[in-house]
């Protein structure tokens, strides 16, 4: 794992292309994603506006999101993670009940109306554990605390009153407030000083949770459900969400624990996953693409590797999965400390910076970081005899980034995140030998702070740019554009 430096690094160079340069070259020519044959190379990555109603209904402002990326004619773009639990989950995109189907169609309708039906359309189902807020200190000791006998033979010790033995739950949180919290501390265990640090986290190996254990079970069948309205609302495909800090990647991790036959061994882990794919692809038929993102490194200590990653790549195109999306880090194990009534948040500590490197950077730079990961995933899939499109992301900032991918066989199809959100006209423009008129993202994920607040994600870059006596549709703070200026070809 590499740790930032402070070196803060000069933009990539950014070659403009010809026209017929763009034509003839690699990223811009077709791919079969399975049963999905996309017009380009080119893809845009699941990304997380924050633009769905709270409880989880597509908005006007989620369909002109997508719209505006497939106005610049993207071969694939890849809607935002989706959660495919019918609960409340915020402002996050849900398709976990019928009634979410037609809303989830208008973006389709949208995507293709935009880009003359050129742009093909993929959704990113995600599950996800509970995780709590930081609480205070008296909140979480006088409230959310549950007492044992390991903190009543505690509070008796440390306060010669044999009395707390025997004493009820509301008498021990009242002596452990009083406590000084230095004391109380003491009395408490790991999982619970990261619950008082952190907010409490359920993990895949709480096995002594019932749904928690009964995930095996319940998965699959929520997964096939959530991919057949997929279908069913137009779109070409799915993304599995195995990466990151949730619930699918927390299986594929090393850190899965679990002794129930889903945990332990690489084979073990795996099993999950790969049901879910097999409940997915039932549901959905051969001529469906279905594919998955998970993680080439956790880049946590003691986490999965690339060691890890090809072994899972492997499994992955045995079992028919039409691509292999590929990300690196981004995990809870090495977050950093949230604000009291924040919740953490997995791209904060070493781990989210390999996800989403910035100009500020050690003396490797911001870009590319993932390729020599995703070269060896890609090899070892065409060492098993398979042909699955792998799918890079990761400081792509260029043409000439791209090509040298794909010229080199790390990957099949080369993605962008945030050069694609600062211009979604950048496809268009490189393709049209205007690649002069490119916004070019500056890498400080200004974009990824508004994330991890969970509002509108959006681009400085583009405030820039409008008439501020006859503004664009804005944020609800009402200083930022909603979606980039248009191109005046």
């Amino acid at each position: 794992m590499i740790t930032p430096g402070r070196i803060r690094h000069e933009l990539a160079p950014f070659r403009v292309p010809t026209a017929e340069e763009a034509a003839a070259s690699r990223w811009f020519s077709p791919v079969a994603i399975g049963p999905v044959r996309a017009r380009t190379r080119t893809w845009v990555p699941a990304m997380v506006p924050w633009r769905a109603a709270e409880d989880g209904f597509v908005t006007d402002r989620v369909v002109d999101w997508y719209a505006r990326f497939a106005a610049g004619l993207p071969g694939t773009i890849v809607l935002e993670a989706t959660g495919i639990r019918d609960v409340p989950s915020g402002p996050l995109l849900r398709i976990g009940g019928d009634r979410f189907t037609p809303g989830l169609r208008r973006v389709v309708d949208a995507v293709r109306e935009a880009s003359a039906g050129r742009t093909r359309t993929f959704i990113q189902l995600i599950d996800f554990l509970s995780i709590r807020r930081r609480p205070t200190a008296d909140a979480f000791l006088g409230r959310f605390l549950r007492p044992t006998d390991r903190h009543r033979q505690g509070l008796a010790a440390a306060t010669g009153d044999a009395r707390f033995l025997a004493a009820d739950d509301a008498a021990v949180r009242e002596a452990l407030v009083r406590l000084p919290l230095a004391a109380a501390r003491e009395l408490l265990d790991r999982r619970e000083l990261e619950a008082l640090d952190f907010g409490a986290r359920e993990r895949v190996g709480d096995l002594h949770l019932p749904h928690v254990r009964d995930l095996p079970r319940t998965l699959p069948p929520l997964f096939a459900a959530a991919a057949r309205r997929a279908r069913e609302a137009g779109f070409d495909g799915v993304e599995l969400h195995y990466a990151h800090a949730y619930t699918m990647a927390s299986f594929l991790s090393r850190t899965n624990d679990r002794d129930d036959g889903y945990g332990g061994s690489r084979a073990a882990r795996l099993r999950l996953p790969r049901e879910v794919y097999a409940a997915v692809r039932e549901a959905t038929g051969r001529d469906f693409a279905v594919g998955c993102r998970f993680l080439a490194d956790e880049a946590v200590p003691g986490g999965s590797d690339v060691e890890d990653a090809k072994v899972y790549a492997a499994a992955f195109a045995e079992d028919g999965m039409d691509f292999l999306s590929l990300s690196k880090g981004g995990r809870f194990d090495d977050a950093k400390q949230p604000a009291v009534g924040e919740a953490a948040y997995p791209y904060t500590g070493p781990s989210g910076y390999e996800c989403m490197p910035t100009v500020v950077s050690d003396a490797r730079g911001p870009w590319l970081r993932n390729a020599g990961l995703a070269a060896e995933v890609r090899t070892a899939v065409r060492g098993r005899g398979f042909t699955t499109p792998v799918v890079l992301a990761g400081g792509v900032a260029s043409f000439d980034h791209a090509e040298d991918v794909l010229a080199r066989g790390a990957a099949d199809v080369v993605a962008s995140a945030r050069q694609s959100l600062a211009d979604p006209d950048w496809f268009l423009k490189l393709e049209r030998g205007r690649g002069a008129d490119v916004r070019r993202c500056t890498f400080t994920n200004y974009c990824e702070a508004l994330d991890q607040r969970h509002v509108e994600v959006t681009c400085k870059l583009w405030d820039r740019d409008f008439d501020r006596a006859a503004p664009p549709p804005l944020a609800d703070d009402g200083r930022r554009r909603l979606v980039a200026p248009p191109w005046s070809v």
